[in-house]
């Protein structure tokens, strides 16, 4: 009989076998350039954010001095998070209920609740990418549309942007909506906010959301269209995909810098940059500064979605995802910084041509880019030309991000279930065909009222509770020390203390303190006047909920179906797949590495958790 070698030299062996299967390319797909994958990670984190939000928070928050919370929120818990997910992806070379499931087994649950979460966003994500479609149409022509108050949809109280205002004494700044002192609370409404409410929305038609009212159909094709780019981009996988974000990843760049030109040469585009950079670092003594910079940093970078980790599983096994992590962390962030720039230089245009004061003029959210940007494209020269390359601006910036929402899901159920995989043309089609079936319900007249709600509750707190397990699960079960070996065997070095030190402490104290300020100061949803009812509230919480119980519920579900004692259960569901790979390639002769973990026992074998 063959002697049985000694523990360390069998183990040596198994791992190399397990390195060989982690870098082993023959049945995964992955980039075709290094450049595919870089353009889609910054393509899916440049949104529509990174225009409509950072800005004005920066001016809210005490201007260039709100730069000192953001920046110290990015390196301790964007950055570390943003790196964690990119190198998990890499690792294990899956999407992420699979990569869930084989990291830390009990912790599975964390693959189905990101997968759901990004499914709930596709629902109402290119609502807003197909209103931006709309308003690209609408620009062919030889007046936009949004200009005069001689419309159909206009009404009395409507008033064009340059109406004299020097009475005005309120004003309402997303709708861009003035009172006029005596005149019995009339109000009077721009062009732009009109066209957006009453032409594009319908807003008007409908008494809240228990009467959405007749579907558009204009919103209802340009939503179809929409759809139709993603399929397209996406059904043949990132051989497609990857060569579609070269056109929308690099071209809202482009505009912005033509339109930065613009803006800067506009009057009183100096008094606009002056009030976003402005500092006031006595604003950054509030809570509410460090949590707006906090969830900032945190959205705009975009853990918790599945996306980065699905990327990911496309790199080449050795490839460098550390200097990846960092330079498109940083490209996204400093992006958002000079959209601010084109942002406010317009505004203070716009605040000087009105004879306002700036603070009456910027806002933030759907009201900036579509009513507030719109309305001051329409007083410069060459107006169309402007109103075209900015809508489709915006609609490049959504669509890869659309694309990056919908691949997570698509990798995630195809690693998980080879089937899907195999027939991926026609999954695609059934999932972009049940968005668009429940995404009319956002095209009809009282759509907004839907479109808002998904908004504040589908991705929320769900989102910042699933990333928080992913960091507990990662740090203190799975194992810094373990995760950084891994790292070290991709690129050839560890991580220094900085990044261990932020991946077990600073990034989970990073997201409770956001997850806890924020649920203390919730408050029930509203949308200018329009209080939703206790019901829609009671759904919403509902569409939150949904997601995380995923957690608690698989990990319940594999305790259950997994032999042998609770104890050894927890070693069990606890032991990553790897090592139980080990531990069964070596024929139950030599233990596995995982028999170390701290759980574990020596006499106790290490099985392979039961798939759920």
């Amino acid at each position: 009989m063959t002697s049985i070698p000694v523990v360390a030299s069998r183990k040596f062996k198994l791992q190399k076998i397990m390195d060989v299967q982690m870098t082993s390319t023959d049945d995964r797909e992955t980039w075709g350039k290094k450049v595919d994958f870089l353009l889609s990670v910054i393509g899916f984190a440049v949104d529509l954010a990174n225009v409509w939000r950072f800005p004005y928070l920066c001016y809210k928050n005490g201007g260039g001095a709100f730069l000192v919370p953001y920046c110290l929120m990015l390196v301790i818990g964007g950055i570390p998070l943003f790196y964690m997910e990119l190198a998990l992806g890499q690792f294990n070379r899956k999407g992420a209920i699979t990569c869930w499931g084989r990291l830390c087994p009990l912790f599975k649950g964390i693959g189905y609740a990101v997968v759901l979460i990004a499914f709930y966003v596709d629902f109402y994500y290119n609502v807003i990418i197909a209103w931006a479609l709309r308003f690209f149409f609408a620009s062919f022509t030889d007046m936009l549309p949004w200009t005069t108050c001689d419309n159909p949809w206009n009404t009395p109280l409507c008033r064009p942007f340059d109406f004299p205002t020097q009475n005005i004494t309120e004003f309402n700044r997303t709708d861009m909506v003035k009172t006029i002192p005596g005149a019995d609370n009339n109000r009077f409404a721009s062009a732009a906010a009109e066209y957006f409410n009453r032409a594009i929305l319908e807003l008007h038609q409908s008494k809240g959301l228990h009467d959405l009212g007749a579907i558009k159909w204009d919103m209802a094709l340009c939503l179809l269209a929409v759809y139709v780019i993603c399929y397209f981009s996406l059904w043949k996988g990132i051989s497609t995909s990857g060569k579609v974000v070269w056109f929308t990843a690099l071209f809202p760049y482009a505009v912005l810098l033509i339109l930065l030109v613009r803006g800067i040469t506009l009057p009183g585009s100096a008094q606009g940059i002056k009030y976003y950079l402005s500092p006031n670092f006595s604003a950054i003594g509030s809570a509410e500064v460090w949590v707006d910079a906090a969830t900032q940093v945190f959205f705009s970078l975009g853990p918790g979605f599945g996306v980065l980790l699905a990327y990911a599983s496309y790199n080449k096994y050795h490839n460098n995802v550390y200097k990846d992590a960092i330079l498109t962390s940083v490209i996204n962030c400093a992006t958002s910084f000079i959209a601010g720039f084109v942002i406010f230089s317009v505004l203070g245009y716009m605040a000087h041509a009105a004879g306002r004061p700036i603070q009456e003029v910027a806002t933030e959210g759907p009201g900036l880019v579509f009513i507030v940007y719109p309305a001051a494209i329409a007083t410069m020269p060459g107006s169309i030309f402007w109103a075209l390359i900015f809508f489709m601006m915006l609609l490049t910036l959504g669509l890869d991000s659309s694309f990056g929402g919908s691949e997570a899901i698509i990798t995630a159920l195809s690693d998980e279930f080879p089937r899907i995989g195999r027939h991926r043309e026609i999954f695609v089609a059934c999932l972009f065909s049940l968005y668009f079936l429940v995404g009319l319900a956002s095209c009809s007249q009282g759509g907004f009222y839907f479109f808002h709600l998904l908004d504040r509750y589908a991705a929320g707190y769900s989102m910042l509770v699933a990333v928080f397990f992913e960091a507990i699960a990662v740090s203190w079960i799975y194992g810094t020390q373990r995760f950084c070996d891994d790292i070290k065997d991709m690129i050839g070095f560890a991580p220094g203390l900085y990044w261990r030190f932020c991946w077990k402490f600073a990034a989970p104290v990073f997201l409770l303190f956001i997850i806890v300020y924020g649920l203390l100061g919730y408050e029930p949803l509203s949308y200018e006047d329009y209080v939703y009812p206790a019901w829609a509230n009671v759904l919403g919480w509902t569409i939150a909920g949904s997601s995380v119980i995923m957690i608690p519920a698989v990990a319940i579900i594999k305790i259950i179906m997994t032999p042998g004692s609770f104890v050894k259960r927890i070693k069990i569901l606890t032991t990553p797949w790897r090592d139980t790979q080990m531990g069964t390639q070596a024929n139950g002769v030599v233990q596995s590495e995982s028999n170390q973990h701290r759980l574990a026992t020596p006499e106790t074998p290490v099985q392979s958790p039961v798939e759920v």
